[in-house]
């Protein structure tokens, strides 16, 4: 229920995306590039090949209380113009964003990385830090992508540009407005206190938020961010978050198994009714 292609910043196309997923076992599958649903109908066509049934999804940056979160649609009408101009809007941010990262990288001696993060980006309407820093390892100013955002990229250093989205509830209603299922994305990677997670967890209830995505290590573990779900009611989801063959601890179809009596997302989906 978590995917990336190279329509965001995955290293697939969504039919090579699909093709792996199949070749692995999953038959449910969702892409869910950053802001963008461009790939959607490349991996439909490659699902209907595969018998895989896709759920068009996507997932979108957002902003709660100065924080940086991302939220999941599922069961999406990619074509609805509330959601599609949404992410216009967000898309057009990302590139201005581009400028400047590249801009400020520019300053401190690293040059030519906007044409560089576009080439790694596939879609250059989606570039984002992840593609600088592949351009950054790429070059050798950097041994890998952590260092890239420890040295250059990450809150405060010299190409870090902060970023400008739209807040949670404006992107769960782009959502609902076609009908969709909001989750919202790996709470655990948010690094906040408990009593902020527990603040997060009740604001993405008030603005109706469906669901809440678990780690997706393969085993199942209660956790703090479990215990709010039920709280609050919240469906729970599972995924991957699969941007490169390697490059993840999860590859497609690693998920972790939802526990019996509490409701999974997928059973919600239209495409599984």
């Amino acid at each position: 229920m978590h995917t990336h292609s190279t329509y965001s910043d995955g290293v697939l196309t969504p039919a090579e995306l699909v093709r792996r997923a199949a070749s692995r076992g999953v038959s449910l599958l969702a892409l869910t590039d950053h802001d963008e649903t461009g790939g959607l109908a490349e991996a439909a066509r490659a699902a209907s090949e595969a018998d895989i049934v896709l759920v068009p999804g996507v997932e979108i940056s957002a902003s709660w209380n100065g924080q940086t979160i991302h939220i999941i649609g599922l069961d999406i009408d990619a074509n609805a113009t509330l959601l599609a101009d949404g992410l216009t809007s967000i898309r057009h941010s990302r590139g201005e964003r581009a400028t400047r990262i590249a801009a400020q990288l520019d300053a401190v001696g690293v040059a030519g990385s906007l044409a560089g993060a576009a080439r790694h980006a596939g879609n250059s309407a989606a570039i984002g830090r992840g593609h600088f820093a592949r351009f950054l390892v790429e070059h050798k100013y950097v041994r890998n992508m952590s260092d890239a955002f420890s040295k250059y990229l990450g809150t405060g250093r010299s190409g870090y540009v902060p970023p400008s989205w739209p807040d949670l509830a404006r992107a769960v209603d782009w959502i609902h407005g076609t009908a969709g299922l909001a989750v919202l994305a790996h709470p655990d990677r948010y690094r906040l206190s408990p009593r902020m997670m527990q603040a997060l967890f009740e604001a993405f209830a008030q603005n109706g938020g469906d669901a809440i995505e678990i780690s997706s290590d393969g085993r199942f573990k209660e956790s703090a961010q479990t215990r709010l779900a039920r709280q609050f009611g919240f469906a729970l989801s599972s995924g991957s978050d699969f941007h490169a063959p390697g490059k993840n601890v999860a590859d497609l179809g690693d998920v972790t198994e939802i526990p019996a009596g509490i409701p999974a997302v997928w059973q919600r989906l239209r495409a599984t009714r």
